[in-house]
């Protein structure tokens, strides 16, 4: 069902009569991330947040609260929906990790976020989702 790349497990679809997940429509948003290079800027501007002894990086971390933001989640503990599908969106760090994170690398992650993605003169950004593919 899957093989893991990157950050998140890289799923494809397979018409087996099995369930299927709950946040389906979070996988295209995880591709158009990898696809986009986000990913990427975010990990180079987070890495002096990692601690050495870390289990999680704080690039997944804030790409895991974006997701559930998405999803409609409005808080960090609605990151539970992706706990739930550890098949789809692999490890997900727990509350108290994620509020970590943002209290200590909230501001360079939104200038990680503002550097990786390509804007126009008036300062809009623009995803052409079918040119990622």
């Amino acid at each position: 069902m899957k093989k893991s790349l990157g950050s998140y497990p890289r799923v494809r679809v397979e018409d087996g009569g099995r369930g299927a997940i709950s946040q389906a429509g979070a996988v295209l948003l995880v591709d158009t991330v990898r696809k986009s290079g986000l990913d990427t800027a975010i990990s180079a501007a987070l890495t002096p947040c990692r601690k050495q002894r870390a289990v999680h990086d704080p690039d997944k971390i804030l790409l895991d609260v974006a997701l559930a933001v998405a999803l409609g989640g409005d808080c960090l503990a609605d990151a539970a929906m992706l706990r739930a599908e550890p098949a789809v969106f692999g490890p997900v760090a727990s509350d108290p990790t994620g509020s970590r994170l943002i209290d200590t690398g909230g501001k360079r992650a939104l200038t990680a976020i503002r550097r990786a993605a390509p804007r126009s003169a008036s300062g809009q950004v623009t995803v052409d989702l079918d040119g990622c593919w």
